[in-house]
């Protein structure tokens, strides 16, 4: 159960003061902002104005919706069976980030033998990096192709017609990192 705002703020705020490694009166300097209000924050009990939750999360370098959202866990495992697996024809797409980020995708593509898929392009001005980790890969974009063997690398823009197959006799692996345009 997600504790309330306040109970969020003051985990947050201590949580980060400990990783960066302040005190509260370190912090107190830094910001103008006095220790009294940092040791009120941090008990869960404070009802802060936004325009002070825009100085605290100014000294702490994070955005004031870090603060209000509940806390992040310090660690957390995840089971290949929890991530979002796509089977697309033949071949297994698979997120490899359980978490979202925002304008980033990270994907794991495992191609059997023969396979093809064809990549939907994304938004204008998205850029895509393709790895092969074993195997050979060859990507297709807008009618110009590349064979991709182990740790090669191919930049393109994503938001082309594109298409990745496997000639190959074996199962080819390969990475997407997929920086969305903006």
């Amino acid at each position: 159960m997600q504790g309330s705002v306040a109970q969020n703020i003051g985990k947050n705020i201590k949580q980060i003061r400990e990783m960066r490694g302040l005190t509260q009166e370190q912090l107190a300097k830094l910001t103008g902002v006095p220790r009294p209000t940092w040791a009120n924050l941090e008990s869960g009990a404070a009802n802060p104005t936004i325009s002070l939750l825009a100085r605290v999360a100014m000294g702490l370098q994070v955005s004031v919706e870090e603060l209000i959202g509940p806390p992040r866990a310090e660690c957390k495992f995840y089971s290949v069976r929890e991530l979002p697996i796509k089977k697309r024809g033949e071949v297994l797409v698979r997120r490899l980030l359980p978490d979202s980020l925002q304008n980033i995708e990270l994907d794991r593509m495992e191609l059997p033998a023969g396979s093809r898929m064809v990549g939907v392009p994304h938004r204008a001005g998205t850029r895509e990096y393709l790895t092969c980790e074993s195997g050979e890969i060859e990507l297709t974009v807008m009618g110009e192709s590349w064979k991709l063997g182990a740790g090669d690398v191919v930049v393109f823009r994503g938001d082309q017609k594109h298409s990745y197959a496997n000639s190959g006799a074996r199962v080819a692996v390969a990475y997407s990192v997929v920086l969305i345009g903006v």
